[in-house]
């Protein structure tokens, strides 16, 4: 036990805080979760322990620094996305929980992609590099990494039958497809107020409450939230870069070398 609070020695209160809170938490909701017999999450809830860990990782094996808030924050991210959103079903059950985490998520990976390029600048003296191309690299990051997740939810709905990419209910379609004469014309079909699905032999399956939209709006919604995560943390790290006594506030946010 000693052992483990050694490595927390000097870090700040609040981080431990909430750090072991959510440790309880989470085991306490995978005993609940074998107890009912749900082994898969039972095993999110591990995973869920291991990430916690990955900060404390990064900062021994690359010698660096994370900010608190930094830390915090991807706790909290990572307990409301495994647990609260996976297992307790937030996702379906809480409006906008998913664009919430989304918008975070933006937040955080350009936190990290400029702190990897920010270390770079000051580990280097030949290296120079501006502060707009510092910030850029951060927001192409991020955004990188909201792209390869909506490949994965794509990939793993197509190949696994799940539904990573919540579908929508829309009442207004517009395609080209629609047009009778095959001409690239959109034909828009409005005021839908529900549509029925049939099998082959015409018997019908289901009665739907307006057209169901596979997956699309989800996608394009969680790039467009995880745009304005990444846009966000790009001006508060260009500020920061520019001017580090007057954006102090910044660099709450900023990963930096351990002192030698």
């Amino acid at each position: 036990m000693k052992k483990k609070l050694k490595q927390f020695k000097g870090k700040n209160k609040f981080e431990i805080a909430v750090y072991f809170v959510l440790r309880i938490l989470i085991i306490f909701c995978m005993i609940r979760e074998i107890i009912r017999g749900n082994i898969i999450n039972g095993i999110l809830c591990v995973i869920s322990l291991v990430l916690l860990l990955l900060p404390i990782i990064a900062e021994k094996k690359f010698k660096i620094d994370i900010p608190p808030a930094v830390k915090v924050t991807i706790y909290l991210f990572i307990y409301s996305s495994e647990i609260l959103g996976e297992i307790d079903n937030f996702f379906c059950t809480v409006p906008y929980w998913d664009i919430m985490l989304h918008t975070l998520n933006g937040f955080l990976c350009a936190s990290l992609g400029f702190s990897l390029v920010y270390l770079l600048n000051a580990a280097d003296d030949s290296i120079n590099l501006s502060p707009f191309f510092v910030t850029l690299v951060a927001f192409c990051f991020s955004m990188t990494t909201g792209v390869v997740w909506e490949i994965y939810e794509y990939s793993v709905d197509c190949l696994l039958g799940t539904d990573m990419q919540k579908d929508e209910y829309v009442n207004a379609i517009k395609s080209v497809d629609l047009n009778p004469k095959k001409e690239n014309n959109v034909v828009a079909i409005n005021d839908i107020s529900y549509s029925i699905l049939y099998n082959k032999e015409g018997t019908e399956l289901y009665k739907l409450d307006g057209y169901l939209d596979i997956g699309l709006h989800d996608t394009m919604l969680d790039l467009i939230v995880n745009f304005v995560g990444a846009f966000t943390y790009s001006i508060f790290a260009y500020l920061y870069i520019k001017n580090k006594e007057k954006y102090k506030l910044a660099g709450m946010f900023v990963t930096k070398k351990k002192p030698v």
